[in-house]
Formats: C-alpha cells, sequence, structure tokens
C-alpha cells in the first residue's frame, strides 16, 4: 500500500503538477482562438531561398494551437536541393491526404506561434541527407487518407519522428513535448533505431520507455515527457520540455 501511495505521489508530482502549471501560464497568455484567426504568415527565421546558393535541411517546430497549445508542440521538415531552389516543406495535418508538401511558408508561425529549429544541416552534409528524407517521407505507412489520429498518434509529430528514425544522420530528437513522437509508426512495440543508440519500447504511443545516446532515458505517459537529457545535461519536464546546461 505504502508502494502504491509513493508512485501515485511520484505520477502527481512529476507528471501532473508541470502540466497544470503549464496549462495554467497558457490560458494566462495571448494565443490565437481559431484556426481562421490565427497567423501562419513566414517567421522571418529562414533566409530567402534565393539568397542560399547552399542545400539545407531543418527540421523545425512550434507549440500549437487551443489547448494543446500548452503541452504540445507540432514539427515538420524542411529542405532546399542546392542552387537558388525554393524551400520544400513537409507537414501531416488532420485532413485529405494528411502528408503535404508546401501547404505552409517554409518557415511559417504555426498557429500565431513562432517556430524554433530542432535540427539543420547545410551544403554537402544537407545534400545527404536530402535523397534519404525524400525516401523515408515516400515510406512513410500513414500517408492515406485517414491515417492521421490526433492521439497518441500517428499524427504530425509521429510523422517527423518517423523520418528522422530513419535517416540516422538527423543526429537529434523531437523535443520532449512532440506529443505522438513515441508511435511506432514500424508497428513494433519494442524497436531499436537504425542507427543502434537509441531503444524504445511504446505501448501504442499511450505510454513507454526510451533509452539512448540521442534520447537519453524518458518515460512517456499519455503524450507527457519526463527524463534526462544526458548529452546536453539536462532534464525533461512535462509540458514545458527540456532544461540543459549545455547547447545542442
Amino acid at each position: 500500500m505504502k508502494i502504491l501511495k509513493f508512485l501515485l505521489a511520484g505520477l502527481v508530482a512529476i507528471f501532473l503538477l508541470p502540466t497544470a502549471a503549464s496549462a495554467a501560464l497558457w490560458y494566462l497568455g495571448d494565443h490565437a482562438t481559431s484556426w481562421r484567426t490565427a497567423d501562419w504568415s513566414s517567421s522571418g527565421l529562414l533566409p530567402p531561398a534565393g539568397e542560399v546558393a547552399e542545400a539545407r535541411v531543418y527540421v523545425m517546430s512550434a507549440r500549437t494551437g487551443g489547448l494543446k497549445g500548452a503541452v504540445a508542440e507540432h514539427a515538420w521538415i524542411v529542405v532546399k536541393d542546392e542552387g537558388g531552389r525554393p524551400y520544400e516543406r513537409w507537414d501531416k495535418v488532420g485532413w485529405g491526404m494528411p502528408v503535404h508538401r508546401d501547404a505552409f511558408p517554409p518557415d511559417g508561425v504555426w498557429y500565431s506561434n513562432e517556430p524554433h529549429v530542432v535540427f539543420e544541416a547545410s551544403g554537402a552534409a544537407a545534400e545527404r541527407l536530402i535523397p534519404e528524407i525524400r525516401a523515408a517521407i515516400a515510406d512513410y505507412p500513414f500517408a492515406m487518407r485517414g491515417g492521421y489520429h490526433i492521439f497518441p498518434g500517428p499524427n504530425s509529430n509521429s510523422f517527423v519522428a518517423h523520418v528522422m528514425r530513419h535517416v540516422p544522420a538527423i543526429d537529434a530528437v523531437l523535443p520532449p513535448v512532440s506529443v505522438g513522437r513515441d508511435y511506432p509508426t514500424d508497428g513494433s512495440l519494442v524497436f531499436v533505431d537504425p542507427d543502434g543508440r537509441d531503444v524504445h519500447a511504446s505501448l501504442f504511443g499511450y505510454a513507454g520507455i526510451s533509452a539512448g545516446w540521442k534520447t537519453g532515458l524518458e518515460i512517456n505517459l499519455l503524450g507527457l515527457v519526463a527524463g534526462v537529457d544526458i548529452r546536453r545535461l539536462g532534464i525533461k519536464v512535462p509540458a514545458f520540455g527540456t532544461f540543459a546546461l549545455l547547447a545542442e
């Protein structure tokens, strides 16, 4: 009985209290109230494609809208071939054929929330990544109509995480507030990343655990992630994200 009470107290302290605090702060903040009134324009974070001669790859993310924004972000992928070629953006969204190309500006504000860069590569490194990224997008198993489920997945973050796992040279993971990233898109409840550096166990995205050099140690409960970041000497707080001593 004492053990049960201890575990319950731990769950409240680790998962529920930070989530409640984030929800309260989000509620008190100034946020778009609907899809129609939200800002979806360019944030200006990326330079104009015509001014960038080299190839580029970005993984980007921003807080999403509604009350979901208190606990979750939306991620997408941007690539640009060498020369004055335009940026090419890939998202998964909840309507039609869910995987969309260039439905929004490459560095667009998402639901009025400013994006940030999770991963970037340029030049020769980006040129090597782009074919692998396009192949992983083409092989994504939930690109059909009806293949989007907001929770536990497969959603927008499940899509981006799938691509990142299948392109091992993308040496990063989505932020812990990327709800849906731990959904097992390959169908296995226990799986090792192709580069062998992270192992995951997931109960269909509802709960799970991940461990490895890129992930650190994480416990996922109903999309909320708590853990430690080994590489950056940080902690992962549900609904808030990672607080680390070292930069990526």
